[in-house]
Order: C-alpha cells, then sequence, then structure tokens
C-alpha cells in the first residue's frame, strides 16, 4: 500500500500557507495596510496588534521580511534605534486577499 503525502511544495495554498504559518501574521499586514502611509515603527505594530508579545512581534517581522512581503528600514538615530516596517511591492499584492478574508468574516460574524 502506498502512501500519500497530504504536501505538495508544488501547490500553490501549501505556499501560500507556508508563508503565513503563524496566526500573527495577517494582523501585522492588516495593520501595515491600514495605516495611513503603510509604514509603521516597532512600536506603533505593538500597540496595534493587541495580544502579541515583543518576541512573537519580532519573529513575525523577520520571517515576513525574509519573505520578501515586508521591509524593514533602520535609521541611524542614537538611542533609542529606530525601525520602520512596511509593504513591499509583492506584500501588496496581498492585499485584494486579505480584504476579501475581512469581508467574508465580516458577513459571517453577521
Amino acid at each position: 500500500m502506498r502512501k500519500e503525502t497530504i504536501y505538495d511544495e508544488q501547490c500553490p495554498i501549501f505556499y501560500t500557507m507556508n508563508i503565513f504559518n503563524h496566526k500573527w501574521k495577517i494582523p501585522i499586514l492588516w495593520q501595515l495596510f491600514a495605516s495611513e502611509a503603510q509604514k509603521l515603527r516597532y512600536n506603533e505594530l505593538r500597540r496595534r496588534v493587541t495580544g502579541i508579545t515583543s518576541i512573537m512581534l519580532t519573529k513575525c517581522l523577520r520571517e515576513l521580511e525574509r519573505d520578501g512581503i515586508i521591509e524593514r528600514k533602520q535609521f541611524g538615530t542614537v538611542p533609542p534605534l529606530t525601525v520602520e516596517y512596511s509593504i513591499t511591492p509583492r506584500g501588496e499584492t496581498l492585499l485584494p486577499t486579505l480584504q476579501c478574508m475581512y469581508q467574508w468574516g465580516e458577513e459571517q460574524l453577521r
């Protein structure tokens, strides 16, 4: 009897789910999209994403940056260090998907 693998590395859904493998990544992106300039500093993000710890925020931001979804810009200020996060052009392509998810959730909560 042959075992079939559920995970297919070439499957677009699994590829996407691998990028969003943590519950905090979508709220982080949603807050970046919702900000007026689509840029937020670290502490602003931490305040807006209710319930996230600093460690988890840092981990998720690093992974989103690694995947080319967000960009980290560090300013040369002497203490405190100023860091700003923004959506990359690749990340901007996710906005319609996030809007559909929001709309679906909103309809289900009625």
